[in-house]
Parts: C-alpha cells; sequence; structure tokens
C-alpha cells in the first residue's frame, strides 16, 4: 500500500483526543453529530453522548416538561433513566402537551429550536363559548384531543398570543393555521382571512390569505344564507379595526400535513436573543354580511424558518 493510499484510509478522528471529539460535535447541530456518528464505533459513543447532545436541548427543557400533563411518551422514557441523546428524539417525534392541554412543545429535528402550537383552547375566539356560532368536537386527529368547529358567523377573529421568551433566541419562526375544512362550508371561498403578526402594541406584519383551496367549486355548490338577524346587524355596525390589505393575497395555498390536518402560512417573525415579550397572531373577516362556516381549528403553530 503506498503512503498516499495509506494517507486516504487514515481516520482522522481517531487521532484525536476523546474530549475534543466531544467538544468539536457539541458546536455543530443534531444533524451534523448523527453523521459524524457514523465514522466509527469509537466516535459514535461519543457523538451520542449527553455532554454533546444536553448541549442540543434547551435551557428550559425540564421546566417544560414539568408543565406537560399525565401520562405522554416522554415520562414512561424518563421512567428509564434515558440517555439525553433520548430525551431529544422523544421531544421531536412525539409533541408534548403542556398547560393543561392548551399547548404543545416539540423540538425541530434538525435543529433543535424550540417549536409550539396554541390549542383552540389557549385561542381568544369571538363568540366562541356560544354554542350557536362555534362547537368543541373530540377529534382523535388533534393532538389536544379536541378541535373546534365554526358553524355559522359574520364576524370572524381570532387572537392568540404567546411569550417570546418560550422560543429560541435569534431564531426565524413561520406562523400557521393548523386546520380542516367540513364537508359543508361556505363564505371563505372568495373572501380572504385578514392575518396580523407582531409584538403587542407594535407594528404587525399584514398579508391575507384563502383557506379554501376549493373556492371557485365550493361557491357554485353552496346556498350560502343571506338573512342577518338582529345580532348581526348589530355587530355588523360596530367600528371595525383598521387592516391592510395585502397585494399578495391568496398568494400562499394550503398543503396537508403529515397528520393529515391543513395548514397555511400566516407570517414570520424573528425573535431576539433575550426577547421578553408577548406575540400576537390574529386572523379577521370583518366585512359583517357574509356568514361563514365550515372552519375546523385545531391550533395556531410556531416553527423555525424551513422546520417541519
Amino acid at each position: 500500500m503506498g503512503k498516499q493510499e495509506s494517507e486516504e484510509n487514515m481516520n482522522y478522528w481517531d487521532m484525536l483526543p476523546e474530549g475534543c471529539i466531544a467538544e468539536i460535535v457539541s458546536h455543530t447541530t443534531p444533524l451534523d453529530a448523527c453523521r459524524v456518528a457514523l465514522v466509527s464505533p469509537a466516535v459514535r459513543s461519543l457523538a451520542d453522548s449527553d455532554p454533546v447532545w444536553d448541549k442540543f436541548l434547551p435551557h428550559d427543557y425540564r421546566q417544560l416538561i414539568a408543565r406537560a400533563v399525565e401520562n405522554q411518551p416522554i415520562h414512561q422514557l424518563l421512567s428509564a433513566s434515558p440517555s439525553k441523546k433520548d430525551v431529544y428524539l422523544s421531544l421531536a417525534d412525539h409533541p408534548l402537551i403542556i398547560d393543561a392541554g392548551d399547548m404543545s412543545f416539540s423540538l425541530d429535528k434538525r435543529t433543535g429550536k424550540k417549536c409550539f402550537m396554541m390549542g383552540a383552547r389557549a385561542l381568544a375566539i369571538v363568540w366562541g363559548d356560544t354554542p350557536r356560532y362555534w362547537r368543541w368536537r373530540s377529534d382523535p386527529g388533534s393532538r389536544f384531543g379536541k378541535a373546534i368547529e365554526l358553524l355559522d358567523v359574520c364576524w370572524f377573529e381570532i387572537h392568540g398570543r404567546i411569550s417570546t421568551s418560550l422560543l429560541s433566541g435569534d431564531t426565524g419562526y413561520t406562523t400557521y393555521l393548523v386546520y380542516k375544512l367540513a364537508t359543508r362550508r361556505y363564505g371563505f371561498e372568495h373572501l380572504p382571512l385578514e392575518i396580523t403578526v407582531g409584538i403587542v402594541g407594535e407594528e404587525s406584519i399584514k398579508r391575507n390569505v384563502f383557506v379554501d383551496p376549493e373556492g371557485e367549486v365550493q361557491r357554485e355548490n353552496v346556498t350560502t344564507p343571506g338573512r342577518m338577524d338582529l345580532f348581526h346587524n348589530f355587530r355588523a355596525a360596530q367600528p371595525r379595526p383598521l387592516v391592510a390589505s395585502s397585494v399578495n393575497a391568496g398568494s400562499q395555498n394550503p398543503r396537508t400535513r403529515k397528520d393529515g390536518w391543513l395548514e397555511i402560512e400566516l407570517a414570520e417573525y424573528y425573535n431576539k436573543e433575550g426577547e421578553n415579550r408577548e406575540l400576537e397572531i390574529s386572523l379577521w373577516e370583518l366585512k359583517g354580511q357574509h356568514w361563514k362556516r365550515g372552519l375546523i381549528i385545531q391550533g395556531l403553530e410556531i416553527r423555525p424558518m424551513g422546520g417541519k
């Protein structure tokens, strides 16, 4: 074997001190650590070690686990003295339901950045507690076990707030509405939802989105009620927030998620390190004369840009 061929076959990782390898890997990403683990059995044991994967876990992951409801996969795992890598993968693969079932927390598997979904019960939904207009329904496909279904309103307004201190620092996030459409639906065919996303008390990002991908067909097949009762006439006459229309309305289409729900991108937000303010996500349709029905909402999700 020649000298050049010998050098090409040499494993330089094995020449490094063990502590040096672990330190190098801990400054990469979870994805890189998994790749490095393929080099050799010796390197794998270091790349999979607790000191490495502890760096990939959020500093507050223990506090978030403490907020979890009972009988979730993470609880079974913790009872078996798992490695830090096992904890990481569990939080990436199984969203953790926290805060009495109102919110979920998970990790983006590639980066370790934190992801959250505000369930429908965590949202402020105008007339959401009135059975005539909205109803709660059991849904085994929802990570929260329930979803809220729009029965009939002309004043559509939803708000969700989350502390930016929960999010990963120096990270770009994308916000999503996670929902389904009932077979019988109307009102969203050609009317967009008006979206605002931003810090409470400051200027927000504003745009419009269409949540019904079959709007043209749906309008032909459904007759929308045209009469407004006294309640809706009253609501229609009230002053409404001024929300700028986006010239790109409808440019973002809903897509089907792996869990079978639809999601539509709302807006992006960059969270600076050390931020501790409230991020508000709002959805409106306030024309006051168009009845709407058939939107089934699981929640509002916030996850790192490019994450899944």
